[in-house]
């Protein structure tokens, strides 16, 4: 700001002293630089601010609604030059006192300004500041400006000096194409300002960001893009589709990926994506069996379909809190039911087995575990007939961790079976399923078996 103030004084100076509007119109230009260097410097330090509580997204537009009122400025100042230099050309009152105290101020002017704007075009690329940038782009101005002003000032001396009378006008002229010149860019920067004051944004930005996204593996669609710019900052807002059969992790995972992908396009942007569930035309029956529990909030399990008579029907079994009553969960099934027949028109029928979903921890006692020297009768029964049942399993390569505990007048056994890496899990669904049928046939007080299948490569690490 000191350099502004210098050179408004020097330029001031010599204009009140040589007469010449074109310095004096040169003058004004510099005293704006003043103005907006002061309004550059104030912006800045506001919208580097963080967001509050009144001011959400922050304070970044300041920057633009100062580069705006520069421009206004600028644009004042132009229309009085072109009305003095329109009024000295009509009137013939433009009286010049040449010397060199004029040319020795504009070089210096222009020295400056050059040194100025390559500085400051400088910093405002490296933070993206939309003040620095019209600033770089105001001392750009200058150096033209002012060359156009001492091209005028040279050729009215010229004119004097020859005797040409026409070239008298050579500095009011100047005045006028230097403020031209100077409404022209001034109209560029306004429309610029304008656009990011009234939320706009380039267009292909929006469309890059959502390229990007639509990139994103398992996106099916960016069904809204919105982008707008404050300062040096971008705000991105996407409604992204998802399969409606993702879950909330997977979903959340697609989502930091595609704020990357954003980010990709627009390095720092603040990025909010609210995800939609749309149905995909990969989805079976079963798909869409789950995502209508999914959309009531419950768990369900053993979902089959069967072609019976030609007619489809869907068994499953629903997952509800243990304290609901019957009433209450019958109704809930049977509401859940009519969504499912809604969703799959092509069933006949859905049956649905009722279990009660833990809301407990249960503590049951340990009465036998596997290699141990002290268990009780019942646990050493439990672990000799189990073993004894998975003998006549030739996929079942060994049972270890067993696990026998008593819960009030239950009893209740895990273990752990060792199976062949290839085999398929319809395969090893069945036989864990047969090896506990058989089990509870020979230990029918067990009323709770659970049986973890493990990969032979497993018991290798």
């Amino acid at each position: 700001m000191s350099a502004a103030a210098v050179m408004t004084l020097l330029k001031l100076g010599a204009g009140l002293l040589s007469g010449s509007l074109g310095v004096l119109s040169d003058a004004a230009h510099s005293g704006l630089d003043l103005v907006g260097a002061a309004l550059t410097f104030f912006s800045v330090r506001v919208s580097d601010k963080p967001a509050d509580d009144d001011h959400m997204y922050g304070h970044a537009k300041f920057e633009n609604l100062s580069a705006f009122t520069e421009a206004g400025l600028m644009a004042i100042s132009c229309a009085w030059i072109l009305w003095e230099a329109m009024y000295r050309i009509w009137t013939h009152a433009a009286v010049i006192h040449h010397s060199l105290l004029p040319v020795i101020v504009l070089l210096v002017s222009i020295g400056v300004d050059w040194w100025r704007s390559r500085e400051l075009g400088q910093v405002a690329r490296e933070f993206h500041s939309t003040a620095l940038a019209t600033d770089a782009f105001h001392f750009a101005s200058d150096t033209w400006s002012t060359l156009a002003v001492l091209l005028g000032l040279g050729l009215s001396w010229l004119g004097e000096r020859m005797k040409i009378g026409a070239l008298s006008y050579a500095d009011p002229v100047a005045a006028m194409l230097v403020s031209l010149m100077i409404l022209r860019m001034t109209w560029k920067l306004t429309r610029e300002t304008t656009e990011v004051l009234l939320d706009g944004a380039p267009a292909e930005t929006r469309k890059s960001i959502q390229r990007a996204v639509e990139g994103v593996e398992g996106v099916l669609a960016v069904e809204q893009a919105r982008v707008r710019r404050a300062g040096s900052s971008t705000f991105a807002d996407l409604t992204v589709a998802l399969p409606r059969s993702f879950t909330f992790e997977h979903t959340n995972e697609l989502v930091r990926a595609a704020t990357q992908a954003v980010q990709n396009v627009v390095p720092d942007a603040d990025v909010v994506i609210h995800t939609v569930p749309r149905q995909t035309s990969a989805e079976s029956i079963f798909d869409r069996v789950r995502a209508v529990a999914a959309r009531n909030n419950v768990g369900v399990h053993e979902v089959s379909v069967q072609s019976v008579g030609g007619k489809l029907r869907v068994e499953q079994h629903v997952e509800l809190n243990e304290r609901m009553t019957l009433a209450k969960a019958h109704n809930f099934v049977t509401g859940m039911e009519a969504e499912i027949l809604r969703e799959l028109p092509e069933l006949d029928a859905v049956l649905t087995h009722i279990e009660s979903e833990p809301a407990t921890i249960e503590q049951p006692e340990v009465i036998g575990a596997d290699g141990s020297s002290q268990q009780d009768s019942a646990a050493n029964r439990i672990e000799v007939e189990l073993l004894a049942v998975a003998a006549n399993f030739p996929e079942v390569l060994d049972v270890h961790a067993i696990l026998i505990g008593r819960s009030g007048e239950h009893l209740q056994m895990s273990c752990h079976c060792t199976m062949p890496d290839d085999l398929t899990m319809a395969r090893v669904h069945q036989v864990i399923t047969d090896l506990e049928d058989r089990f509870k046939l020979v230990c029918p007080d067990v009323y709770k078996v659970l049986i973890h299948p493990e990969p032979q490569t497993d018991n290798l690490r």
